[in-house]
């Protein structure tokens, strides 16, 4: 179904995080779609963890609509080095926004949350209705537990103020301009990088974390951003909605795919002392589909192929860090 085009009388936009892996996507979208007052300023200028700052950027931008993606955020690793980061980081930042947001009178408030809030067991697939049966995966609650807290306040906000805050749940993401610094990165770049790097210097063997047995859903960054700016434009319901490709793989499967896709011919080997993580991962996207007309639409093997032609696009001399997990 096609998105309408922006109303004549175009709202000014205002994009946290839009220096990052899905910020820039999202920006890419609202270019194309025609919307011509859209701002995105950087940590630097506005630290989104600190109140005055929040107060000064939303009084400074005067926008209409705020789209929340700034984050801190990282694999399976970087969660277990700085829960206490990622947990007061994210809730400070999204709290304190949609707070001034509401203050100055915002139209529109659209908080990006994340498949980590979504329980430890979950009935697969994943429906929005199971958000609160049970507690987080471990290792990485605090990041989850933050971002759902802006579910909390903007159904909140909803009840008590009428503010139109809506809440949406990306599953994990993957594309190229994708974070592949070992320290931080996800699954996918993670390996990527790994098999590359080990064909390069003639490894005959790369070591994955965990078992290999849980799942996990992949959604192209370019179909996210889609969705996001259509659930902007057409959804206003105070239930959260889910954004997923609607596949599952295993993660064992996963490395053989990537070494595949990487020419890399050597044996992989599973570490299970380190943590699996959630034992499975695919949602349910009906109510996308229903409230706002979206899906995903960039298969797997496509998304892959074109996220490896950009990571070796860069070349030897990229540096350890491509796109850094910031604010």
């Amino acid at each position: 179904m096609p998105i309408p085009l922006p109303p004549a009388s175009q709202p000014r936009i205002l994009v946290t995080g839009g220096s990052g892996f899905l910020g820039r996507q999202v920006l890419s979208v609202l270019q194309a779609r025609g919307y011509e007052h859209v701002s995105a300023p950087r940590h630097a200028d506005y630290d989104l963890a600190v109140a005055d700052r929040v107060a000064a950027c939303v009084r400074d931008t005067r926008p209409d609509v705020i789209i929340h993606m700034a984050a801190v955020v990282g694999g399976i690793g970087a969660n277990l080095a700085r829960p206490g980061e990622f947990f007061y980081q994210n809730l400070v930042m999204g709290a304190e926004l949609m707070e001034q947001a509401r203050r100055s009178g915002v139209a529109k408030f659209v908080a990006i949350g994340t498949i980590c809030a979504y329980p430890k067991f979950t009935p697969v697939p994943f429906r929005e209705d199971a958000l609160w049966d049970g507690y987080p995966e471990e290792t990485n609650a605090p990041y989850g537990l933050a971002k759902k807290m802006l579910l909390v306040q903007a159904q909140a906000y909803r009840a008590q103020y009428g503010f139109d805050a809506i809440f949406l749940l990306p599953t994990n993401l993957y594309g190229p301009g994708d974070n592949f610094d070992p320290r931080s990165s996800h699954v996918i770049p993670a390996l990527i990088r790994k098999c590359i790097e080990a064909k390069q210097r003639g490894d005959s063997v790369i070591t994955v974390w965990g078992t290999g047995q849980p799942t996990r859903e992949f959604l192209y960054v370019s179909d996210c951003a889609e969705g996001i700016v259509a659930a902007m434009e057409r959804y206003e319901g105070p239930e959260p909605v889910n954004l997923g490709s609607g596949e599952e793989i295993r993660i064992g499967d996963l490395a053989h795919l990537i070494a595949n896709v990487c020419d890399f011919q050597g044996e992989i080997r599973f570490d299970p002392s380190q943590p699996d993580g959630q034992p499975r991962r695919k949602l349910d996207t009906s109510r996308a589909q229903a409230a706002f007309g979206w899906q995903s639409t960039t298969s797997f093997p496509v998304g892959l192929q074109a996220t490896v032609n950009w990571y070796r696009s860069l070349g030897p001399t990229a540096g350890p860090s491509y796109t850094r997990a910031a604010p």
